[in-house]
Parts: structure tokens; C-alpha cells; sequence
């Protein structure tokens, strides 16, 4: 019992070790419900007439994009397959990459065309105040596309103005950006305003789920993986939650084995 009590820490991450390494090979499936704010999202796209604007924040750089790159990919299937119109734009300097070849690749599967499909913005400095920008002339805020074009120009953006012509604003967020678009966006120009976020924001946003300022949440890993079973496209955030699901698993039954050779020792008693 005492040398169970004081087993190497070594051997504990050398079992975690290989047990991602075997969910790694073994590709053995595991059911991924959709939660209701994951459901939130979806059935909100999913209730856009064909041709409706969907405006994409991406607002998060390389540090947060194994959670929120692979919720991206999964919500531009979904817009391209119901033939909506995607706006993309970002607050981050670092995202630009990022977002543009997440747009680029899923619109080349469903032959897409830039400038009528879709349009990719960039980046602009702001924040607050690009949003009321936005929200006041769209051609003001962002007179240049990424690739240089005039946005007056371009046929995807001759039905919007404003942020009041957006029918969806989807804010993926690896800081406060989500509650920037509700206060100075959602309360002033009326859109529907859905988001997406890293795992340990998650509870932060609930609040702005049951006050309805948000049609529904897609958080973390999990929320990304949910939402790609939905839409029929399962990739990275689905194969990613077999070993984070097996490695809280094996946490879970070492807190157990722990408390069990703890209360067995007799070292609760004498304590």
C-alpha cells in the first residue's frame, strides 16, 4: 500500500504516453452528440434562406487554432453547402493567414468564387470602434478587400451596407471579441450574433446564452467536433477528442485508484 502511495509521477505520464499513442492509431469511433448551444448554431444556419450574408470574425492567431481553425473549417462547409454568402474579417494582426486559407480551401470544394460567394476583409485595427464603423458603412471600414480590390466593386457585398444587413454574425474568439460584438454590435445594429471559443472561455459565455444575446456557442475542442459531426464533415476536432477522451478517462480512474489506496492505507484515520 505505502508504494502504491508513492508511486514515480514518471510512470504515470508514461502510460498517459501511450495511450494517446494508441487513440492516435486505433481510429475506434466515438459517439459526439451535439450539445444544445452547439445545436444553437446549426439550426440557425440551417433556417438561412440560400443567398443570406454570414459574416465570419476570426479572431484568434496560431496560439489558439487547434480549437478554433478546425470550427472554422466546419462552419464554412456548412455556410458553402446552403449557398450562403461569407464575409471574413479579423481584429487579430495574426490571423490573416489563417483565416484566408481556411475560406480559400473550403470554397474551392464547393468551386466558390471569390468576390461572389465570398470576400475575405482582413485585418483592421479598432476593435470598438471598427465595429461601429461597421455598423454605420461597411465600405468605410474596410474600403480594400485582402487582395486589394475596391469592396464597392465586388457583387457579394451590393445587398450590404451595414452590419444591419448581415442575417448572421459568427465570432470565433480567442479573447473578448464576442462580448465587443454584442455591445457595441448586436444591442446597437440588431443582427444575430453566434460564437465559437476556446474550452476555458466556455463558462464565461453562458450568461450571454440564457439572456438570448447569443444564438448558440461552440466551445473548445469538443464544440468543434460536434458541430463537424453535424454538418457530415469529421476531420481534425473529431480524431482529437479520442485521446483527450482517453486521457481523462485514465485521470479519472487515477484520482479513484488514488482515494481507494488512501482510504485502504489507513492513512485517513490516523490524519
Amino acid at each position: 500500500m505505502e508504494r502504491l502511495l508513492h508511486i514515480d509521477r514518471r510512470i504515470i505520464f508514461a502510460i498517459i504516453t501511450v495511450a494517446v499513442i494508441v487513440s492516435l492509431i486505433l481510429r475506434f469511433e466515438l459517439p459526439i452528440p451535439a450539445s444544445i448551444p452547439v445545436q444553437g448554431v446549426y439550426n440557425k444556419v440551417e433556417s438561412l434562406p440560400e443567398g443570406s450574408h454570414v459574416l465570419i470574425s476570426f479572431d484568434y492567431d496560431p496560439s489558439s487554432k487547434e480549437e478554433l481553425q478546425p470550427m472554422a473549417i466546419a462552419f464554412l462547409h456548412h455556410c458553402f453547402q446552403r449557398n450562403l454568402k461569407v464575409i471574413g474579417m479579423t481584429h487579430y494582426p495574426g490571423s490573416p493567414g489563417l483565416a484566408e486559407r481556411a475560406i480559400v480551401s473550403v470554397a474551392e470544394q464547393y468551386r466558390k468564387v471569390n468576390g461572389e460567394d465570398y470576400v475575405f476583409l482582413g485585418f483592421k485595427p479598432g476593435s470598438a470602434s471598427l465595429i461601429i464603423n461597421m455598423g454605420e458603412n461597411l465600405y468605410s471600414a474596410f474600403p480594400k478587400d485582402y487582395y486589394g480590390n475596391d469592396t464597392s466593386t465586388l457583387p457579394i457585398l451590393q445587398e450590404v451596407d451595414s452590419l444591419r444587413d448581415i442575417e448572421l454574425l459568427f465570432d470565433l474568439a480567442a479573447g473578448t471579441t464576442i462580448e465587443l460584438w454584442i455591445v457595441y454590435g448586436k444591442e446597437k445594429y440588431k443582427f444575430e450574433l453566434g460564437a465559437g471559443c476556446t474550452a476555458v472561455m466556455g463558462p464565461d459565455m453562458y450568461p450571454f446564452l440564457q439572456s438570448k444575446q447569443l444564438v448558440g456557442l461552440l466551445g473548445g475542442l469538443k464544440g468543434a467536433a460536434e458541430y463537424e459531426a453535424l454538418v457530415g464533415k469529421e476531420a481534425n476536432a473529431v480524431s482529437g477528442m479520442r485521446p483527450q477522451s482517453v486521457v481523462h478517462v485514465i485521470i479519472i480512474l487515477f484520482v479513484i485508484f488514488g482515494n481507494v489506496i488512501y482510504f485502504a492505507s489507513g492513512k485517513a484515520r490516523h490524519a
